[in-house]
């Protein structure tokens, strides 16, 4: 799947202050990382989650780090569950790594208001076990 990662550009351009990052992963997904959920990161990444949505036309494995964050916010989550509900949201494992309880909790809630059938999301407290997650054969994704 390498050469996929070669060839899909990833068409993001990060914005001044942003509190987050995105590379490409080399099956294809995406690696965020987010430093902060201001109302500008915020806005940010949910214009280029909704644009790559669009293009979107396979399996995709994407992790989210949210290490860095202390806690998220409403607005956070309604555009969180906003994206995962869209109906260009199909075939994504999404693993998401957090740093504690709040964050955990956060997105234990995004995973229950997530229509089923497009997103699989896995909570991790470690990228290790998170990698190993998306990892697994996408045919177990049911």
């Amino acid at each position: 799947m390498s050469e996929e990662a070669d060839t899909k550009p990833l068409n993001w351009t990060p914005a001044p202050g942003g509190g987050y990052t995105v590379v490409r992963r080399p099956d294809g997904g995406m690696h965020y990382t987010f430093s902060d959920t201001s109302p500008s990161t915020l806005a940010h990444w949910r214009e280029f989650a909704l644009d790559h949505l669009l293009e979107s036309d396979r399996l995709t494995r994407n992790l989210y780090d949210l290490r860095q964050l202390d806690h998220i916010q409403e607005e956070a989550i309604e555009y969180a569950i906003e994206v995962n509900t869209d109906p260009s949201a199909r075939n994504i494992r999404l693993a998401v790594v957090v740093g504690n309880q709040a964050v955990r909790s956060a997105v234990q809630d995004i995973a229950a208001l997530t229509t089923p059938g497009g997103v699989e999301i896995g909570i991790f407290e470690d990228l290790e076990s998170a990698e190993a997650w998306l990892e697994r054969p996408l045919s177990l994704m049911v």
